[in-house]
């Protein structure tokens, strides 16, 4: 958008680069807007929603001060603002900040006081708030980039919420192309994050529609060869089959195997009800419906990818079959003839797939004949996404661009790699880019002649995403490739039946205005209220929610609720001190926190998979800390350490795993003196196929085995509720400080063994047990026959065989 030789009118402002931004006046209109309330941007993709928000912050940073932080949902996104920022802005560089997770949390705190400008993904910017490393007091500008992610969730709801309440001047600019597909989802999306006005433009008004083109978009309709089909035709008769046996249970309604994901999850949701109710029917019907999605899976990419797909899939199938521990569904799978016949049909097939065929087609035509420079190829799977750059790589200079994790035979990409495989595509270094979803939002891709589909996005958000990067200076073309008959042209279908609606529902919020910003004034009253402080009602304090939290005692005649305890610390001579002679002479000296201070609870940084350390940091009196814990999930101070399993994870920590909960709270209470264990969830005692005196028995251990207080809890709320008292009763009343300790106690010579051949072939330890016993050696069992090891307890044929297949196997990395 710099100044070419004609005389193009650009922005001046004291924070800009002169002569860098072009004058345009929908980017103006918006930008005024949001720079005086909380603003959703609404924005066809290409037509600058990035420079809305960095004139937003200019003017911010001029007139109030402070910093501005922005967001955005992944690294390359995140560094490429970070580069236009550098550019635009008239700041030194080492003031525009990138926040990721290859930072480190320290790094982060110390850049973080310095920095002007923030770039961040927002898991890091949420990490860094539940743990108290960074504040939002002085920002002064939050924008949230491809806001239509503040959904369920989202990192971005809960950063919203803590920056609503601890800003001292907060303004939220929302930015996307495509909100949420109806008025609903787009309320939702305003609601979570604290908008209060919508402006919306797109290519037919008249301040946009001078800088935009058309984009064409064909569908090119693909026949499947017979071999193909008849490989669908296997495994959709099995589906078949399988349904059935779910119609038998009355889950299933019809046989057909294009049954809609709805109906899928239905019955999924009715069989889960029938195991809750303790029916067997239950259990084996959804074993039978694993089956099905797996079918299903395999189905969609015969159909829908290549025939290599589906063998790729083939083959982790039947690698899973073989492991320890295999399901039964996946057993069942490899062995049915049906599907084994499909297997060998795939493999036997060494024909061109016709979407192959017409991918090099239209990439002659565009790069050959047309003189087109650039196309973006995008697919839903990464194996197609490969094996198409290696067939591609053949007749053009072609590239993948993929996302950072590796799984089962396919590298991810480093974020270096990723800029690197952008900037010399940008560069013109080569000419066809293959991506999966992670190029699809808001990267600048330089403009494209040709955006290919190698198959349809039924997701009307992701189909925009795409399209978007094409016709932004110059007509572009977008190719959809639609194998006929098949799940593509289904899908095809539902993305355009849902762009239609979210176009027209655009249109509708230009007209609505006045109605939607009354609708979300209403919604915002809990929002409002952190920056006026919570309300006190009644008896009770108000929760962030707007319910009245008790006391504790009401109800309960004659026993002290948490008030009364409070009381009773504050005055040495209403109550006895908490603390015993036993506990002062630990090692520890009490470090009294006095009433009113903040309590503070350390977690560790595993635990952020659940919602109680941010549930913790949202509370004015408790600060949290992120560590990584040798021992415990949290520390309340430094006596109490608390391991917390939901019930399923605490039964099979008693039958397997590298770590028992024996081990953790051993480790737990040789450091802390009153260890706790909360078991967290109802049906402890119908998980898997454990006794219930078994259960029973370990929880008896850890009490008297190992001195800890077993406690429950129904669910993370309840944790949440409870590591807040036992943590306010340890500092505030027992004036206990905190402290982290403790190691993990190194495996005997003895574990180490079982561990390193429980690890063969997962056999576990159970059967690593035996055959150490049988053996006397590590040695020995590597060295045993299969004869030989068939002979120790447990060990049969098929075990023997997976041993020494590991073992003697030639190295296949």
């Amino acid at each position: 958008m710099a100044t070419t030789d004609e005389e193009v009118p650009t922005i001046e402002h004291p924070l800009l680069e002169p002569d860098f931004l072009e004058r345009r006046l929908y980017q103006l209109k918006l930008a005024g807007t949001a720079a005086n309330d909380h603003t959703l941007v609404c924005l066809p993709t290409g037509l600058g929603k990035t420079t809305v928000s960095l004139l937003v912050t200019a003017r911010r940073l001029e007139e109030v001060g402070g910093k501005s932080l922005m967001l955005a949902p992944t690294k390359p996104l995140v560094s490429q603002h970070a580069d236009f920022y550098r550019e635009a802005l008239q700041l030194p560089d080492e003031e525009i900040v990138v926040f990721t997770g290859d930072v480190s949390p320290d790094d982060r705190a110390e850049l973080w006081a310095e920095a002007t400008v923030v770039m961040a993904t927002p898991q890091v910017i949420e990490n860094d708030l539940v743990g108290s490393r960074i504040s939002l007091v002085d920002v002064t500008h939050c924008t949230f980039d491809e806001c239509h992610r503040a959904t369920g969730d989202y990192a971005y709801n809960y950063i919203a919420e803590r920056y609503h309440a601890d800003a001292d001047d907060p303004l939220v600019t929302g930015m996307s192309a495509s909100p949420g597909g109806d008025e609903e989802a787009i309320l939702e999306v305003c609601e979570n994050l604290g908008i209060h006005e919508v402006e919306v433009m797109t290519e037919e008004d008249a301040d946009v529609s001078e800088y935009t083109h058309d984009t064409d978009v064909e569908w090119e309709r693909i026949d499947l060869p017979e071999e193909v089909l008849e490989i669908r035709d296997a495994l959709n008769e099995v589906i078949t089959d399988r349904l059935e046996k779910l119609k038998e249970l009355g889950v299933a309604r019809s046989t057909q195997p294009d049954q809609s994901q709805k109906d899928l999850n239905r019955m999924r949701a009715e069989l889960q009800q029938l195991i809750e109710n303790d029916q067997s029917e239950g259990y084996k019907g959804m074993s039978v419906h694993a089956e099905v999605m797996k079918l299903r899976q395999a189905v969609t990419l015969v159909e829908t990818q290549s025939v290599e797909a589906v063998r790729r899939y083939f083959d982790r199938q039947r690698n899973q079959a073989r492991s320890s521990g295999a399901s039964k569904a996946s057993q069942r799978l490899v062995s049915d003839p049906r599907v084994r016949e499909a297997m060998r049909r795939a493999e036997s097939f060494d024909q061109l797939h016709p979407k192959y065929r017409k991918t090099r087609m239209l990439l002659a035509e565009t790069l050959g004949l047309e003189g087109g420079e650039r196309v973006i190829v995008f697919t839903e799977s990464r194996d197609t996404a490969e094996a198409l750059t290696d067939f591609l790589s053949e007749s053009f200079d072609a590239r993948r661009f993929v996302g950072q994790g590796d799984r089962e035979g396919s590298d991810g990409m480093t974020q270096k790699q990723q800029q690197e495989v952008l900037d010399d595509f940008r560069a013109g270094e080569f000419e066809v880019l293959i991506s999966t979803s992670v190029a699809e939002e808001g990267l600048d891709v330089p403009e494209v002649d040709l955006v290919l589909f190698y198959e349809p996005v039924p997701t009307a958000i992701r189909s925009i995403q795409r399209k978007g990067r094409t016709g932004r200076q110059s007509e572009g073309r977008v190719v959809v490739l639609m194998a006929d008959d098949t799940r593509d042209e289904a899908y095809f279908w539902i993305s355009r039946r849902r762009e239609k609606k979210m176009e027209s529902e655009l249109r509708d919020l230009k007209g609505m205005a006045d109605d939607l910003e009354a609708e979300l004034d209403a919604s915002q009253q809990s929002l409002d209220a952190f920056e006026s402080g919570a309300k006190v009602d009644g008896d009770g304090d108000e929760s962030l929610d707007g319910s009245t939290v008790s006391s504790g005692s009401e109800g309960v005649p004659g026993q002290p609720g948490l008030q009364e305890f409070a009381d009773a610390a504050a005055d040495p001579d209403d109550g006895a001190d908490a603390t015993d002679e036993s506990d002062a002479s630990e090692g520890e000296t009490p470090a009294p926190s006095g009433e009113g201070e903040t309590i503070e609870v350390v977690a560790d940084q595993r635990e952020m998979d659940a919602d109680i350390a941010r549930d913790l940091s949202r509370r004015d009196e408790i600060e949290v800390r992120l560590e990584t814990l040798a021992v415990g999930d949290y520390v309340l101070s430094d006596r109490v350490a608390v391991e917390r399993k939901s019930v399923a994870d605490f039964v099979d920590s008693l039958v397997g795993g590298d770590r028992s909960v024996f081990e953790q709270v051993g480790d737990m209470a040789r450091h802390y003196s009153r260890p706790i264990v909360v078991v967290e969830g109802e049906g402890l005692y119908e998980q898997r196929d454990v006794h219930p005196n078994a259960v029973r028995g370990a929880l008896s251990s850890l009490a008297v085995d190992f001195g800890a207080s077993v406690l429950r809890t129904e669910s993370e709320a309840d944790t949440t509720e409870l590591l807040a008292v036992v943590a306010g009763r340890e500092q505030d009343t027992a004036g206990r400080a905190v402290s982290v300790h403790g190691e993990k106690q190194s495996k005997t010579l003895g574990e180490q063994q079982e561990y390193v051949v429980s690890s063969i072939a997962d056999i576990g330890p159970v059967t690593a047990r035996s055959l150490l016993a049988e053996f006397g050696s590590v040695e020995a069992v590597m060295t045993a026959s299969e004869e030989e090891l068939m002979e120790a307890d447990g060990v049969g044929q098929v075990t023997a065989e997976r041993i020494r297949d590991v073992v003697g196997s030639d190295y296949a990395g």
